[in-house]
């Protein structure tokens, strides 16, 4: 059918009805009703660690019945390892590099970068969310008036949670939205998670320890075993919020005009994963459902950026994301045309997808991060370390106060490594460095990295044989890193433009500012 004026102006019309205004530039109208948008989103995990995976360790029968009736996504990263700039890039669409202060951790986030809460918001939708939205951060210094992630219901608490679990009532935070909204309005709502990330209540998973799977990188021990059960706990625990989550859409007669997203900011808090550009500290889990717009139960081994998400909303709420205006112009493709099973040649174009990581912790002299870049394609993991000589788990010496003398002094020789969290499975590494069967994972975790790696991830999944330097891999590696320069100047990467200096002099608003003897 011709679509004439006439259709046009009915459709508008319609939408108005429908409490749904539109904005300024919007070229394309939905004769549907506008979606509601749900992304929840843990708070350190790690792909593999769900059991639509084939994970045994953690059983997840809310994320897999979104995987089942949706689409479940084998590769799947985030744009940075760590949660504050991961989840800035996710809100813009943007690259790390490309949000300024938002790239770094704990700093503020430029009101010059609309997020796309902010959007559906002036499109007539109801925002809000619950648990952990952008952060940790600044956000009103930055001259916001709310969580980049929307207005915030944290209000209803639990009362028996487990120790090392929030006390907020995501589920209930998530109705008492729900009852706020009106009818016939489309709702945008953050459900994110504190869960697995560390503390954990230790011995709380242990009957999940025979079914762990170690990775690679980590001695396979009784220690690393209990501390991947606990945060298995967690990542189960998380799900069952899911599940009451999805519940509540349903009694309120919402779920199949839904879109649901499921994910997480990065991967799990252990050595070598978390705050590191390795397959344990980018890739994530994804899985995305919509009632029945498109075919369920299908897997996607394509690569995609959580960058993809912002576009892939507002093209779902009839939004066109081709405004030209700064504040609003995305990195990230939309997702809807590989939802719907189609082809794609914008997605399927691309050789990969990106991450990068500055500051993570306050971790070294003069609060420097460890600027890394990578490209991940299907097989490939290429990294750019651009400082190899700062130590990446951060220097291992500090000064701390003496209680005595109230005085600052040096630490112990390996008392830092603070872009680790601080676990169970850390002291075990640095405690038992001398010995054979702890060394090697001790050095991987904390010793120095080349300037550049390359990991076949299909036979390395661990990211433990640096083909960099292979003679049978200079084609592929010279390849991928022409790829990734390439797409760095592109985007005006400052780390290649000679500014990346401007990036470490954005202010550290939360946290502990550590301090440690400069660089000799």
């Amino acid at each position: 059918m011709k679509i004439t004026g006439r259709h046009i102006i009915a459709l508008m019309i319609a939408s108005l009805l429908l409490g749904y205004k539109g904005i300024p530039g919007k070229e394309k109208v939905e004769a549907s009703k506008p979606p509601n948008i749900l992304l929840v989103i843990s708070d350190d995990q790690s792909y593999p660690y769900a059991s639509a995976y084939g994970n045994k360790a953690t059983l997840t029968p809310a994320f897999d019945r979104v995987a089942r009736e949706g689409v479940l996504f084998l590769n799947a990263m985030t744009a940075s390892p760590g949660c504050s700039p991961s989840r800035a890039a996710l809100l813009t669409g943007r690259n790390c590099w490309q949000i300024e202060e938002a790239a770094t951790h704990a700093s503020g986030f430029s009101t010059r970068y609309k997020v796309y809460p902010d959007i559906l918001e002036e499109a007539g939708y109801f925002v809000g969310f619950t648990g952990k939205g952008w952060g940790p951060g600044n956000w009103k210094i930055s001259g916001r008036n709310r969580n980049p992630a929307g207005t915030e219901y944290n209000e209803i608490t639990l009362k028996d949670n487990p120790k090392g679990i929030a006390n907020t009532d995501y589920a209930a935070n998530f109705g008492a939205f729900l009852s706020k909204k009106v009818k016939n309005k489309p709702f945008c709502f953050w459900f994110g998670g504190r869960e697995p990330h560390r503390v954990f209540d230790k011995g709380i998973g242990v009957k999940k320890i025979d079914a762990v799977t170690v990775p690679g990188f980590l001695p396979d021990n009784a220690i690393v075993r209990s501390d991947i059960s606990d945060y298995c706990y967690e990542i189960e625990w998380f799900d069952k919020q899911l599940g009451k989550a999805i519940a509540l859409l349903e009694q309120a007669g919402e779920l199949d005009n839904t879109l649901i997203v499921v994910t997480s900011d990065n991967g799990m808090a252990f050595p070598r994963a978390k705050a590191n550009t390795y397959e344990y500290g980018i890739h994530v889990p994804l899985a995305i459902k919509w009632g029945n717009k498109f075919t369920g139960n299908r897997i996607v081994r394509t690569p995609v950026s959580l960058t993809d998400l912002a576009p892939t909303f507002l093209e779902a709420a009839g939004i066109d994301q081709a405004i030209k205006e700064p504040e609003r112009s995305m990195a990230g493709t939309s997702l809807m045309n590989i939802l719907l099973g189609k082809k794609d040649k914008a997605i399927e174009s691309r050789l990969g997808v990106y991450s990068s990581r500055e500051r993570h912790s306050s971790s070294r002299w003069n609060n420097l991060g460890y600027p890394q870049r990578a490209l991940r394609t299907n097989q490939y993991l290429f990294i750019w370390n651009l400082e190899p000589g700062r130590w990446p788990a951060g220097d291992p010496r500090k000064f701390e106060q003496n209680v005595q003398t109230y005085k600052l002094e040096l630490g112990p020789e390996h008392g830092a490594y603070h872009d680790i969290d601080a676990a169970p499975t850390l002291d075990m590494l640095v405690e038992g460095r001398e010995s054979k069967a702890i060394a090697p994972f001790f050095h991987l975790a904390v010793d120095k990295r080349p300037e550049e790696e390359l990991y076949d991830i299909l036979k390395d999944p661990a990211c433990l044989s640096n083909l960099a330097n292979a003679p049978q891999f200079e084609k592929i590696k010279s390849s991928l890193k022409s790829t990734l320069m390439k797409y760095m100047k592109e985007t005006n990467d400052p780390r290649i433009t000679g500014k990346g200096a401007v990036i470490e002099s954005y202010p550290r608003y939360e946290g502990e500012i550590r301090s440690f003897p400069p660089p000799k």
